[in-house]
């Protein structure tokens, strides 16, 4: 390909689709400027609005036929002088209600609560894992004693308390950061997984699990005196 079969064109302009082999001087006054296509649009009005009043009439028809076989599982009306045992709160409240069952007041209703809410404010001011680096990629076996150290603690703390709920989830997660350690480097998909990931994810994750574990145990498996029921004995309604 030679020279005289490419002619260059030295001019002002923005649209750098017009001729894509070209030289252009951009001055103060233009802009390297691609105008492309911008696809298919449509107007909110009809086209987002009615689909969102179709869903919502479906999901009121589902409701409602929902309620024509079931009923809704309400007692009797409030009496004062009767009071449920066990009185539960709602179920986003029954998580921290089951660890009353295990700690003091001050501990499951003040420091454990407010020591996740100040771990919620200081993730946005600090540096925390940002790169989402591996959790064993960097001193593995300084980490592995930390790690180590820390669920002994936790272990030790939690059976001590006889805090079942939180000690199983624990520990399971603990079982599988040891896990993704002594997993190679070139294995299943499943220990790749577990290998790559980072200390927030772990956190987080243990965190979630121990939340879930005790809202459903605090919903299904407690009864009178806020003993231990099988949800489906006769005592646990």
């Amino acid at each position: 390909m030679t020279d005289k079969e490419n002619k260059y064109e030295a001019g002002f302009s923005s649209n750098a689709k017009k001729d894509p082999v070209r030289v252009v001087f951009i001055t103060k006054k233009t802009s390297a400027k691609v105008t492309g296509d911008p696809g298919q649009q449509v107007m909110t009005y009809p086209h987002l609005l009615m689909r969102e009043a179709i869903a919502f009439m479906v999901l009121v028809i589902a409701l409602v036929a929902i309620a024509l076989f079931w009923d809704a599982p309400l007692e009797q009306l409030a009496n004062p002088l009767l009071t449920p045992n066990p009185a539960k709160a709602p179920w986003y409240f029954l998580g921290l209600q089951e660890l009353l069952h295990y700690f003091p007041p001050l501990v499951a209703g003040i420091i454990i609560p407010t020591l996740v809410v100040i771990g919620l404010v200081v993730i946005p001011y600090f540096n925390v894992n940002v790169q989402s680096k591996p959790l064993w990629s960097e001193d593995r076996k300084h980490t592995l004693w930390i790690i180590l150290g820390v669920l002994l603690a936790l272990v030790l703390l939690l059976g001590y308390t006889r805090a079942w709920t939180v000690l199983v989830p624990t520990a399971l997660i603990g079982a599988l950061m040891l896990y993704s350690y002594f997993a190679a480097a070139k294995s299943s998909t499943k220990r790749e997984y577990f290998r790559t990931r980072p200390l927030s994810w772990w956190i987080m994750t243990w965190f979630i699990l121990v939340a879930v574990v005790l809202t459903v145990v605090g919903t299904f498996f407690r009864g009178p005196g806020w003993s231990w029921v099988w949800p489906w004995s006769p005592h646990a309604s």
